[in-house]
């Protein structure tokens, strides 16, 4: 189903029994933040959180809406790779009848391409003239955080919007937004991001870059900004095959930057070319505060909400939070676009203590020698994937889900200076570890089986497992033998 909006999405979770309401005034500044991460760590991640009176504002604040497997089933993105692997398995056409058969498929992405609206929900306050961001309930999330000179308030579940000035091409982004004062806010966004090379763009040409900040959709747009799609892929078409159905959108007030109509709230403005600000520090979903650096300045011009608006919030730090579940989403959504490109990937897992880019463990039909070592240097060479510090090769009868069979089979199946691979490349922008920002050392590990011509000299050992036949007569005597 396609949901209205955030709200329906929550009246849904509530209905469920999935949400909890707080009625007792809750402070911003540090107090939701606390409830929130107590609750994140909660058995199952917890429940969803709805903060009716908020001190210091009007409107109330929601978060852990996405921090369980549950929720995360309930957001438009249940079924999303079985269907993206269907669409994969096509073979190409070959005759003009195996084109004509192929164009039902080409309408299926077709009919998912945004629609355009002249108004729309997110406009039904318009704040122009004196437009103020200090009267909305923008959260601080850990103590650290920010400049002594600010509150440290930090917007942490944006969509932002930009526009490539050659192409035309948009792009939605989830970079966090540092509020400075009432009409400034800097602009989180790493080298490696589309939002940072449209601005990259903008500074060659000289212009000042229009962009959009969204708060709060319905979960499938709130996904899409957040997913590491190419850049040739429209982030709200890809909502709108989420949740099947077009993502509504409307052009801004100031700009001629579209946003979902259903957005909680709209921050319209602008970015110099070249002007910088420090931004941050800002406790990081690593668990460790990433430092606070120079990055563009972003200048308010309108802000656009609706009158009864709720704002989303999310709080990230040490795992599990609920950043964890929205990764372990992206894992399935996007495992059957791995196996287009590497057919021998059986499954993968992201584990959240690795926070998504530093550890992932992968199944392999392992064909011939060397093959984990090429699936190693191939996916360092794809899209997100090369910000991996960590990949971990095992055979296919290897059940990655299970971390703990996994760790077994790794320990006693490697040579450390024979199936250990070491090398250079870009890292995530928020790797601390790494002796140069951006860039440093990864390790593959292959902890497949070994061949004689891998350089065994012996056979490899047999792996145990009781006879069938044994297993099913224990089975069947079991409660005689008086041990339940």
């Amino acid at each position: 189903m396609a949901y209205k909006d955030l709200k329906e999405f929550i009246a849904l979770l509530d209905s469920k029994g999935l949400l909890k309401r707080v009625k007792v005034e809750v402070d911003p500044i540090l107090e939701i933040a606390e409830i929130t991460d107590r609750m994140s760590k909660s058995p199952g991640g917890g429940s969803a959180l709805y903060f009716e009176n908020v001190k210091g504002s009007e409107y109330p604040v929601a978060t852990n809406l996405f921090g369980s497997f549950d929720r995360m089933a309930l957001a438009d993105i249940n079924d999303v790779a079985a269907r993206i692997r269907d669409l994969m398995n096509q073979a190409p056409p070959t005759t003009l009848m195996e084109k004509l058969a192929m164009l039902p498929r080409l309408f299926e992405f077709s009919k998912y391409l945004p629609k355009k609206m002249k108004n729309a929900p997110c406009q039904e306050v318009i704040e122009k003239d004196a437009p103020d961001l200090s009267k909305f309930p923008v959260i601080k999330c850990w103590p650290g955080d920010g400049q002594p000179t600010d509150e440290g308030r930090f917007i942490t579940l944006p969509m932002v919007f930009t526009k490539d000035p050659e192409t035309g091409r948009p792009n939605c982004g989830m970079y966090r937004i540092h509020i400075y004062d009432k009409t400034t806010t800097g602009m989180h966004w790493h080298i490696h991001k589309d939002g940072a090379r449209h601005y990259d763009k903008y500074k060659k040409l000289k212009q000042r870059m229009p962009a959009a900040i969204a708060v709060g959709s319905d979960p499938a747009v709130i996904y899409a900004a957040s997913a590491p799609l190419p850049e040739a892929i429209d982030e709200m078409l890809f909502a709108g095959f989420l949740r099947e159905e077009p993502v509504d959108m409307v052009k801004c007030i100031t700009s001629e930057i579209e946003v979902p109509a259903n957005s909680e709230m709209v921050i319209e403005g602008y970015l110099e070319p070249g002007e910088s600000r420090i931004e941050g520090p800002f406790g990081d979903h690593t668990g460790f505060y990433s430092a606070a650096d120079n990055y563009p300045v972003f200048h308010v011009t309108c802000i656009t909400h609706k009158k009864n608006m709720i704002y989303p919030a999310t709080l990230v730090g040490k795992p599990p939070m609920e950043d964890c579940y929205i990764g372990k989403a992206t894992e399935r959504i996007f495992l059957p676009l791995l196996q287009l490109e590497f057919a021998e990937i059986i499954d993968l897992n992201l584990p959240m203590e690795g926070v998504f880019h530093n550890a992932a463990l992968i199944s392999i039909k392992k064909s011939y020698p060397g093959h984990a070592k090429k699936i190693i240097h191939g996916l360092w060479g794809k899209g997100q994937m090369m910000f991996a510090k960590l990949l971990i090769i095992v055979d296919d009868d290897v059940d990655v889900q299970d971390k703990s069979y996994t760790a077994w089979r790794v320990l006693n199946n490697v040579d450390w200076k024979r199936d250990v691979v070491i090398s250079d490349g870009p890292l995530d922008d928020l790797d601390h570890a790494a002796s140069f920002p951006r860039y440093g050392a990864k390790m593959g590990i292959d902890a497949t089986r070994k061949t004689r011509e891998e350089g065994m000299t012996r056979d490899w050992p047999e792996e145990l497992f009781m006879s069938d036949e044994i297993k099913k007569l224990v089975e069947s005597r079991w409660k005689e033998y008086g041990l339940d």
